[in-house]
């Protein structure tokens, strides 16, 4: 640390609407990062398990389970660098006839992990569009493609719901031997990306799907949240206020790139109509906000659908997880 600068190490993925903090063209007053770009699902480990940075991506799943715990460790910033609608992570056998969740009713679904971010979206879009309750699944437990996943956070499963842990097998292997009916899981398994022929989406247009999901809902799903030590954020109460303003100025540029069409900055033809379309259906122009209020609709689904399902131990308000400072920010 300079005698005028933090120094703050963070764990996070690599994001364009990230990449500029990253690379220092967008600069956070007083603040130097030291960037450790790894895979999502190892900076969510080494994070949550020995909180090894001083920033981090995190799971929404397990951050707000730890703060219904009582765990005040870690001060959230409403900066969301992963969304994605999750009716698209639903995976079925070709020959299982299986084409609309409500026939999952009586089956055996397969989770990674039960408190997994895009698990708890998947099962709530069971329940809340398709009128499947959870206790009518007979769920698994199980690494996607690797035996011994274990969960990282105390659960709370509702009375009737069960999920059993499968330690010797993954969830490729048990769908394709017919033991599972369906997974769902934010990492595609395995079996799907190798034998296309032999697994499926549950869904045959999930864009299209997932577009009506949001008319109908205003849900458009939040998988991670960034997270500072409560230790550095007490040492330094400017922190917060200050990672925010950077992470927002990035993701401006990020925008900006996207719709700069005087030159192809991504290898993607028709990119300027798919963006037009896509934006026409957000408010204000804008589909990936940060802040509490502008996404207080889907927060407040995720968590209502986390405590209904266990993952969390009592009802969470939005509020309580981020920095009640950049709330404040900026009202003139």
């Amino acid at each position: 640390m300079s005698a005028t600068r933090l120094t703050l190490s963070m764990g996070i993925g690599h994001y364009d609407h990230v990449a500029d903090l990253l690379s220092g063209a967008v600069q956070c007053e007083g603040l130097d990062l030291r960037h450790l770009e790894l895979p999502v699902e190892e900076v969510f480990h080494r994070f949550i398990k020995y909180r090894e940075w001083d920033v981090s991506e995190i799971s929404m799943a397990k951050f707000s389970a730890l703060v219904s715990q009582g765990d005040d460790s870690l001060v959230g910033i409403p900066v969301f660098p992963s969304r994605m609608f999750r009716h698209s992570s639903m995976y079925v056998r070709a020959d299982s006839g299986i084409t609309d969740p409500a026939q999952l009713a009586g089956k055996r679904i397969g989770v990674p992990e039960w408190a997994q971010t895009a698990a708890v979206y998947s099962r709530g879009v069971l329940t809340h569009e398709y009128g499947v309750p959870l206790s009518d699944v007979r769920w698994v437990q199980a690494g996607v493609d690797q035996p011994g996943r274990k969960e990282k956070v105390r659960l709370h499963l509702p009375e009737g719901v069960t999920c059993t842990p499968d330690p010797q097998h993954s969830l490729s292997e048990l769908l394709l031997a017919g033991q599972l009916d369906a997974v769902f899981s934010a990492h595609p398994p395995s079996c799907f990306l190798q034998r296309p022929d032999e697994v499926v989406r549950l869904f045959a247009d999930p864009p299209g799907v997932e577009r009506k999901s949001w008319g109908v809902t205003g849900v458009f799903p939040i998988m991670h949240a960034v997270v500072i030590r409560r230790d550095v954020v007490d040492a330094h109460p400017w922190v917060p206020v200050t990672l925010f303003n950077g992470f927002q100025r990035a993701k401006r540029r990020s925008i900006e790139r996207l719709t700069d069409m005087t030159v192809s900055r991504f290898p993607v033809p028709w990119i300027q109509s798919y963006v037009e379309q896509s934006w026409s259906r957000f408010p204000e122009g804008d589909p990936w906000p940060y802040g509490v209020e502008a996404n207080r609709v889907t927060l407040e689904t995720f968590l209502r659908f986390g405590h209904e399902q266990g993952v969390l131990a009592r009802p969470v308000d939005p509020d309580e997880m981020f920095s009640p400072k950049i709330k404040d920010a900026f009202r003139i």
